[in-house]
């Protein structure tokens, strides 16, 4: 059985596999999204520098996809115990896609759903 804490390693490793590990670049904090010059509806990359090392990224893309997450922990989650702070309550998640989003543009809609742990047999997770 696979539990939750267990999805988000093997879905990183299969992703690692299909795009190849020379595609993916880790540890990269994106702040800016880019404007397509000739299309002001369209983002055409985005702006980073890592975490780690002293780099600037600058990305260019033919579509971009803002999977920043949720803004999570801003609500107190039903969880109790050891449950309470397993990987899918991802501290990283403060709505900065949101704001990016809403700086490129974007119209912002349907905020009215939060992440909610179901209960499941043994534990919670994200299962539904």
């Amino acid at each position: 059985m696979i539990h939750g804490e267990s999805y988000k390693p093997i879905i990183a490793e299969a992703a690692k596999m299909a795009v190849g590990e020379e595609n993916i670049y880790e540890r990269v904090f994106i702040f800016e999204l880019l404007k397509d010059k000739n299309d002001p509806n369209a983002v055409a990359g985005a702006v980073g520098f890592s975490v780690r090392e002293p780099k600037f990224y600058v990305f260019k893309a033919k579509a971009v996809i803002l999977a920043t997450g949720g803004a999570t922990l801003l609500f107190r989650p039903r969880s109790t115990g050891e449950a309470a702070g397993r990987t899918w309550y991802a501290i990283f998640d403060t709505g900065s896609g949101y704001y990016m989003g809403l700086k490129a543009g974007a119209m912002l809609t349907q905020f009215e759903h939060r992440f909610i742990p179901f209960r499941f047999k043994d534990g919670y997770g994200p299962v539904g």
